[in-house]
């Protein structure tokens, strides 16, 4: 599946381009140009010129561009599915979840986008503008460039497209140089189905071309590491612009005594292991209370022992895929290698896989503190740490003892008290009896707290920070002259008092009586 995308000829450097591989087998997929930061601004140009009329059509005219999308989607389903798991290593499974989770963005913004960008009446008691009409308006932003991670090619990269186009921006994508060929697929997917040229582009490159983007974009999404998120956050203070970050997590499981075990261990299984432990939202830490602690870490062995780890090979061939990113092994084998250093037991895996391709074992570790990295630090691996507390309260200090506040999650069956534990949990997002679900809500905002990034996906301000906020005020009965204006008459000034005595004194001596 070799794809080889090019700039204008001016755009990339004809000699410098990036070879894709497979994860999985170390194949090489397809070759993409490292664009220079000089065809990155002429992408961006060209954008800045088709986006007035874009955000001149209205809401239902870009939610019908969203429809034929949808429908493009679905019908090159396959085409799309093989494209990412040659490019990412992921199981189909996984690939689908990300198709899924891009229709239904689709629809979603084109239903709501109207709604949460509508204009909003204000009122206000002020004695100086009684008698005006005053409302704020939502006005798009211009060019946002979405810079988007490896280890979701179309969720974390076109999917934060979706609201920005929705708003009426153009939008330059710049995905992972690791995986960027989903990434094309959607651009081909707009020009297949009719959109406006120019409105939804992709640069493909390296990091200097990501940079690039940064200095030339009026907003940026970027989806990645809390290191190289502070970067893109700084470059933006010095150009004020704004940006939203969605950075590293260390998202945190509680097991109460109380919960279904069968429920806890399938919610913590798929939560640690899903898309190979490659997420943001992963389950990377679990504290479970001592009453039901060795007969859940005994039934979540058994589980882990039946997982299948390996080369994607269609549904059902594998349960946990390939690495992504090379470096990240070599985090994962470090996590694991301190935490055995440090007293941890390896009750499954524990090892990188042996044959092609990048593969760890899927790995549950035990006797783990938070000396120890793998409770600390980002792991992004198939593995999972799983800790004893004596209560629900020592669980909710060891969660909140993070730098991290991306999601968290609680298993019970008592719902008071795990929401009142929720509300004390030092995270933008917790789920109770679940586990990552959230993100399919696209009425509920996800984003997280502490280092784990600024601003949110979803709900109302998912896009409304895809814009900028305009108030207008209205005199629509003028006089010539009005009461507070130079040259100051101290009888008007007099009667202002009057009349704020009448509107909020007497209010407020009733009050206090």
């Amino acid at each position: 599946m070799a794809q080889t995308r090019s700039l204008t000829p001016d755009g990339a450097r004809a000699d410098a381009h990036i070879a894709v591989d497979n994860p999985a087998t170390g194949e090489v997929v397809g070759h993409v140009a490292d664009a220079s930061a000089q065809g990155v601004a002429q992408v961006v140009a060209r954008a800045r010129q088709a986006q007035p009329g874009w955000a001149e059509l209205s809401a239902r005219s870009r939610a019908e561009f969203f429809t034929r999308g949808r429908q493009w989607l679905l019908t090159h389903r396959q085409e799309i599915i093989d494209s990412i798991v040659a490019e990412n290593g992921k199981t189909e499974e996984d690939a689908i979840v990300e198709i899924v989770y891009c229709v239904s963005a689709f629809a979603y913004w084109a239903k709501r986008a109207r709604h949460y960008l509508a204009d909003t009446k204000i009122r206000s008691l002020s004695p100086f503008v009684l008698g005006r009409s005053m409302y704020t308006r939502r006005v798009p932003l211009g060019v946002v460039g979405v810079i988007g991670p490896w280890n979701n090619p179309l969720i974390n990269s076109f999917g934060d497209a979706i609201p920005a186009l929705a708003a009426g921006n153009a939008v330059v994508l710049k995905p992972s140089e690791y995986t960027p060929l989903t990434a094309l697929l959607m651009e081909k997917m707009t020009r297949e189905c009719g959109w406006p040229k120019d409105v939804f582009q992709v640069v493909t490159g390296a990091g200097a071309t990501g940079q690039a983007l940064v200095d030339a974009a009026d907003f940026v999404m970027f989806t990645g590491s809390t290191k190289t998120g502070r970067a893109v956050a700084a470059r933006a203070g010095e150009r004020l612009i704004p940006c939203s970050l969605e950075l590293g997590g260390k998202d945190a499981l509680i097991v109460l005594a109380d919960a279904s075990l069968e429920r806890a261990v399938n919610v913590t299984l798929h939560g640690a292991l899903c898309n190979g432990g490659q997420m943001c939202t992963s389950v990377e830490r679990v504290y479970v209370e001592e009453p039901v602690y060795d007969a859940f870490v005994a039934r979540l062995r058994q589980r882990f022992e039946e997982v299948t780890s390996g080369r994607p090979a269609g549904l059902g061939s594998t349960d946990v895929g390939a690495m992504t990113f090379p470096p990240q092994m070599l985090i994962v084998e470090d996590h694991v290698k301190d935490a055995v250093t440090r007293g941890a037991r390896v009750l499954v895996g524990g090892h990188a896989a042996p044959g092609p391709g990048r593969f760890f074992e899927p790995t549950l570790l035990v006797d783990v503190d938070h000396t120890m990295k793998c409770m600390r630090e980002e792991t992004f691996g198939p593995t999972l740490p799983v800790m004893k507390v004596a209560s629900a309260e020592e669980a909710v200090r060891l969660v909140n003892d993070s730098s991290y506040g991306l999601q968290a999650s609680i298993i019970s069956s008592n719902m008071k008290r795990a929401r009142h534990l929720a509300e004390r949990l030092e995270a933008g997002c917790v789920t109770i009896n679940d586990a990552q679900t959230n993100y399919m809500a696209f009425g509920l905002p996800m984003g997280g707290w502490k280092e784990s990034g600024l601003g949110v996906r979803h709900g109302a301000e998912g896009i409304r920070k895809y814009t900028r906020l305009q108030a207008v005020s209205v005199n629509r009965f003028p006089m010539r002259r009005d009461l507070h204006m130079i040259p100051f008459d101290p009888s008007a000034y007099r009667s202002i008092l009057r009349l704020v005595d009448l509107m909020y004194g007497n209010r407020l001596r009733r009050r206090n009586k």
